[in-house]
């Protein structure tokens, strides 16, 4: 499996040919599809009027391919119906035109103009086409059918920016993994350099007040020593660099584990920066610090 990044759009289009009764002439299906960045999964359809019903399997099948973002999914449905005749209710219209002649004798109206007869309600007969429930059912099929096609459009927009993210990511964790290396390596951490740093603190205080115990000075400043040693969180990133590489190497929906990394390699910097007693090691914990953030805000973007 790769990686997904949260964000894309595809557009799918397909031509529908009315089915098995053709009522509807042919007709232009587009699904125009968003995704954004989100915690959960969270979709939000347009849909036509009438079309309605086509909402609850079109969310099933978006929850098959994606597992976390934001997204909008619009729906046009351009119709070509072929053009009717136009009937005129000859009775009716016999009627109007009866009732119109005597009011203008009667009372000396002005003769109707033709466009105003065609506008009364009931002249025109306007045939409604209707769809049978199966033609309705096909519609909504070749509907479903073109939304699948959108949808693996989609999931290819959103590979194509998560194998990016996975490089920037990868480069990322090599670059933390190679901090710990200098951190772990750095001159301030040899046994000569902590045996200086402490000779000379002893001496300071020694100086300061003579009559302090000495031997229990010494046991103080290895103490203080001991605590300052960053050992423990080199090899916890270590671990972490492990864990992170063996997520992106698998793929899939990760974006919340490596989320959960990300914190744990900040934990690691902000303690390696509170114990550093190296202005060295402090460089390299700020350092570390810098890329910890700049893993986490790409980890957002991933599913």
């Amino acid at each position: 499996m790769i990686l997904q990044s949260m964000t894309g759009f595809a557009r799918h289009a397909v031509v529908y040919s009315g089915g098995k009764e053709g009522a509807k002439g042919d007709a232009r299906i587009v699904w125009e599809l968003r995704s954004v960045n989100g915690k959960g999964l969270d979709v939000r359809f347009r849909l036509p009027q009438g079309l309605e019903g086509v909402e609850p399997p079109a969310r099933t099948m978006l929850a098959r391919h994606f597992s976390r973002g934001n997204f909008q999914a619009g729906l046009t449905v351009e119709r070509s119906a072929a053009k009717s005749d136009v009937a005129i209710n000859e009775s009716y219209l016999a009627n109007v035109m009866a009732v119109g002649e005597r009011l203008r004798t009667q009372y000396g109206l002005a003769p109707a103009s033709v466009d105003g007869i065609l506008a009364l309600r009931g002249v025109l007969d306007q045939p409604q086409e209707t769809e049978s429930q199966e033609t309705q059912a096909d519609l909504e099929a070749a509907i479903l059918a073109a939304l699948d096609g959108a949808l693996a459009a989609l999931g290819d927009a959103r590979r194509a920016e998560g194998s990016s993210i996975g490089a920037i990511l990868a480069g990322q964790i090599d670059m933390i993994a190679e901090l710990a290396e200098r951190a772990r390596n750095d001159a301030s951490r040899s046994v000569e350099a902590v045996r200086a740093r402490l000779a000379a603190q002893m001496a300071l205080l020694l100086d300061a007040a003579s009559g302090l115990d000495e031997t229990r000075l010494y046991m103080e400043a290895a103490f203080l020593a001991t605590k300052a040693d960053i050992q423990e969180e080199l090899d916890r990133l270590d671990t972490h660099v492990a864990s992170a590489r063996q997520l992106i190497g698998a793929g899939g929906p990760i974006g919340r584990k490596l989320d959960f990394l990300s914190q744990e390699f900040n934990r690691e910097a902000n303690t390696l920066c509170s114990k550093s007693n190296a202005a060295s090691i402090t460089a390299i914990g700020l350092e570390l610090k810098a890329v910890v953030d700049q893993f986490r805000e790409q980890v957002q973007n991933l599913e």
